[in-house]
């Protein structure tokens, strides 16, 4: 173990030296591997890395979407998008910005469909959601929080919930950063269901010693406060 800390120090002294040279015109060069939820990584990341890739043209950047923890210490990425802070590892943790969700479905499928006044009638609806032993953070089991206790339609990607939701497949809890994307999408009873939720950028601690992750990152948060912000306000 300790041989393997030694050679991971070792390489992140080399990269650093590296890319202090290439970046000294500016501009960020290499390849930075970014470990997403799947909701962040579909809807919330394209562009954002599409505006960081623009200005630095000599920057691979790769987003692995992924419904479950990514392992730091393991290297599987440079970065990660979390949905909670964790609490123990040598990582560091940025609060990155907060975000809403809300039930959803189409304005086809409501008038098709028994009026909801209160989310006791939710019972009497299909529901789109999460396969229940597959919600990875406790922050996800977003239907308990409805005192929803059954799925009718489950699905351990977020894409593909919104997409049941989009064929009329029922009633589900997304993403207001989401919505833009579904085509007549409707808030259900929004007085009286919202959740926030928060996106967290964890790195490995020793990795706030390469300047060029820092300018990413600092890049990347900017990028996404502005982008949910921005598609929050369009749905």
């Amino acid at each position: 173990a300790r041989l393997m800390e030694h050679a991971i120090r070792a390489e992140q002294a080399m990269e650093a030296a590296a890319h202090d040279v290439a970046g000294q015109a500016g501009g960020l060069a290499g390849q930075i591997r970014i470990g997403a939820p799947d909701g962040c990584a579909n809807f919330v990341l394209p562009q954002v890395c599409t505006e960081i890739a623009a200005e630095n043209p000599d920057l691979e950047i790769q987003i692995v979407a992924l419904p479950r923890v990514f392992n730091l210490t393991r290297r599987e990425a440079d970065m990660v998008i979390a949905v909670s802070p964790p609490t123990a590892g040598r990582l560091s943790v940025q609060k990155v910005t907060d975000y809403h969700l809300h039930l959803a479905a189409t304005a086809r499928y409501l008038r098709r469909h028994s009026a909801i006044a209160r989310l006791e009638d939710l019972r009497a609806h299909r529901i789109v959601g999460y396969i229940p032993d597959m919600i990875f953070d406790r922050e996800l089991d977003y239907l308990s929080e409805a005192g929803i206790d059954r799925v009718d339609l489950a699905s351990n990607s977020v894409s593909v919930q919104l997409n049941l939701v989009a064929r009329g497949g029922g009633i589900g809890v997304l993403h207001d950063f989401s919505l833009p994307w579904l085509r007549g999408a409707r808030r259900v009873l929004p007085d009286l269901f919202t959740l926030t939720r928060s996106f967290y950028l964890v790195r490995h601690a020793d990795d706030r010693r390469l300047e060029r992750q820092n300018r990413f990152a600092a890049a990347l948060v900017e990028g996404m406060r502005a982008e949910v912000a921005r598609l929050e306000a369009q749905a």
